[in-house]
């Protein structure tokens, strides 16, 4: 099982217990039309208020382990378990509210997926509005507070149009956040984003973290997974190969697998970034 822990505490020491564990992933399994399995076997936990980052090759089960962590994709077996609320066990969907556990369990699209014809104070609100039925006045308080937190008072009446791929990845943040969530899913966070508006968008996760909200991430991008993330857990054809710390992943990886995928995968990412 994989289990994140601080950056400061020894690798051998598994800090996680019951009462602090955001998700508990134990025996995941999915495939699609029943013969191509995505997901093998699958166990992780991740203690509350830490970043958890999920590399691995395009294909190799990423974004849908996110999707089934807030049920967008109903995993084949396995258990899911957020809060210490089991959510998925036994082949069966236990929540009862599902729009209630994506409230719960925001997720922050690759895409951004912010509506076009709105502001971006607009975009925020209307999430309120919609899964929380917040009145309009206090959806707008919340909003303009939520953009301060995420540094983009400023752009508050921007549409997204107007705004860098950093600026839009913040506001979809804040979105996300307007529903209170424990846990916070990205898909690629960054993988659109020049390196400054990288830093921008890993900022506001520590920032994030710091504040007790748990995350998790796919990502293909090896430099930014190593400065953001307590943990990272690296995945390839569905199944975990090799868990650690960002030093234990990126500079001492024990499987050849790892090494083969960090080796040619980092040198990518060094190449990219030096274009732009």
């Amino acid at each position: 099982m994989s289990v994140l822990q601080r950056k400061t505490e020894p690798v051998d020491q598994l800090a996680a217990t019951s009462a602090d564990t955001a998700v508990r992933v134990e025996h995941l399994r999915k495939s699609f039309d029943g013969k191509r399995l995505v997901l093998d076997d699958v166990s992780l936990s991740v203690p509350s208020g830490r970043i958890l980052s999920i590399i691995g090759q395009s294909g190799g089960g990423k974004t849908t382990l996110l999707r089934c962590l807030n049920l967008l994709e109903r995993p084949d077996d396995g258990l899911i378990e957020i809060d210490g609320e089991p959510s998925f066990a036994g082949g069966k969907v236990l929540c009862r509210n599902l729009p209630k556990l994506r409230q719960r369990v925001g997720m922050v699209f690759q895409r951004f997926n912010l509506f076009p014809h709105l502001t971006a104070v607009e975009n925020v609100m209307l999430a309120q509005m919609k899964a929380a039925h917040v009145a309009p006045a206090d959806a707008a308080a919340e909003a303009v507070r939520l953009l301060t937190r995420v540094r983009l008072a400023h752009r508050a009446l921007a549409y997204p149009e107007q705004m860098s791929g950093g600026e839009q990845q913040r506001v979809a943040i804040a979105r996300a956040l307007a529903l209170k969530p424990k846990l916070l899913l990205f898909d690629e966070p960054t993988s659109s984003l020049d390196p400054e508006s990288t830093a921008e968008v890993m900022g506001v996760m520590k920032e994030l973290a710091a504040a007790g909200i748990t995350m998790v991430l796919a990502t293909h991008e090896l430099p930014f997974a190593e400065r953001v993330s307590d943990w990272v857990v690296f995945v390839d054809r569905g199944r975990v190969v090799e868990e650690g710390s960002p030093r234990h992943i990126f500079q001492h990886p024990e499987q050849q697998r790892t090494r083969e995928y960090v080796s040619s995968h980092w040198a990518e990412d060094v190449i990219d970034g030096g274009d732009e």
